[in-house]
């Protein structure tokens, strides 16, 4: 279990990441290709990008990247610093100027449980163009296994952080807090990693907490291990159902998808998509266009139906947002 100690000041200084984080979403990604997260919704993603790994005769340049992310087990902390958090190129421009003292420890503490090629000894010793090798092999990744699916992961966390944030709103930050459930438990100014694979104890220390939602992230969170760095917890999000469309592929719409989206006419159901923007519950719905809580949840059936919108419930309510076909439709 972790535990992850909160002073009134660490509460205060506590945020959520303001978008999808593309290094931490690389990172995990190499994760859910090598089996280490074998979520069925990812199958088809992982059939295409094992593919295109093998028909790249370039591939082998990503022998080192595969090695410092093994299966299972510990990953080093330096690739995937705080900076990413302000894009993939400041992640990248971080990472090549990672300390030769962290790139050392971390890949001491990899090697003690891993088998790594010669390159990671070259780069514990801050070899330069290894560095640079290293996130060039990120980038020729990022190509095949993330660009293409960019849509879907910001829209998978884009919908999370409106959850989030009406948590906020409703509760502060221990609403907040408390919203994370499952995955997290809020009880007594600690919040728990029930199921996370070692004993840990984490104090902030008045620094707060980034919390970043991730779509490739597993079911259990996942800290970094060096306390004296910034603290961060990468949590996983609903994945909306949408990774069925991550594989690169149009599906033939099905008879309902097709009926659903010739039902869309209508000022009503157009009303409901904006009423979507920024996010709505079914009663917030039904109250905004006077119409009953039944009638609503029926609109909001049919937009979700043909891909314009996801729903999660959460206890007695269910929050509706878009999806990026909905708001494309939308700004159309």
């Amino acid at each position: 279990m972790l535990k992850i100690h909160f002073s009134g000041e660490d509460i205060l200084r506590t945020r959520v990441a303001p978008a999808a984080d593309p290094v931490w979403e690389l990172v995990l990604s190499l994760h859910a290709l090598q089996g280490r997260n074998r979520d069925p919704l990812t199958a088809s993603w992982r059939r295409v990008v094992s593919r295109g790994l093998r028909q790249d005769v370039a591939s082998e340049r990503l022998r080192l990247l595969f090695a410092l992310n093994p299966p299972r087990g510990y990953f080093p902390d330096f690739l995937t610093p705080y900076a990413s958090v302000d894009g993939f190129e400041a992640g990248l421009d971080a990472l090549r100027s990672t300390p030769t003292g962290m790139l050392h420890r971390d890949l001491s503490v990899l090697a003690a449980e891993n088998h790594l090629p010669s390159s990671a000894a070259a780069l514990a010793r801050g070899d330069v163009a290894v560095l640079h090798h290293l996130t060039d092999s990120m980038e020729q990744y990022r190509s095949l296994a993330i660009s293409p699916y960019w849509s879907q992961i910001q829209s998978a966390v884009a919908a999370d952080r409106t959850r989030r944030a009406r948590a906020l709103l409703d509760g502060g930050v221990e609403g907040l807090l408390t919203s994370l459930r499952p995955a997290l438990h809020w009880e007594g100014g600690v919040l728990q990693v029930r199921h996370y694979p070692h004993n840990r104890e984490m104090h902030l220390d008045g620094r707060g907490l980034l919390l970043v939602p991730s779509f490739f992230c597993a079911e259990t969170p996942v800290a970094l291990l060096d306390p004296a760095l910034p603290p961060v917890l990468v949590y996983p999000v609903d994945r909306l159902g949408g990774l069925a469309s991550v594989d690169g592929t149009a599906a033939a719409p099905s008879g309902a998808a097709r009926d659903s989206l010739a039902a869309l006419l209508g000022r009503t159901r157009a009303a409901v998509l904006q009423a979507s923007d920024e996010g709505c519950t079914t009663g917030e719905v039904a109250r905004q266009l006077n119409i009953s809580p039944a009638a609503a949840s029926q609109h909001a059936t049919v937009l979700r139906n043909a891909g314009l919108l996801v729903s999660h419930r959460d206890r007695n309510s269910v929050l509706h947002t878009l999806t990026p076909l909905g708001r494309a439709m939308l700004d159309a």
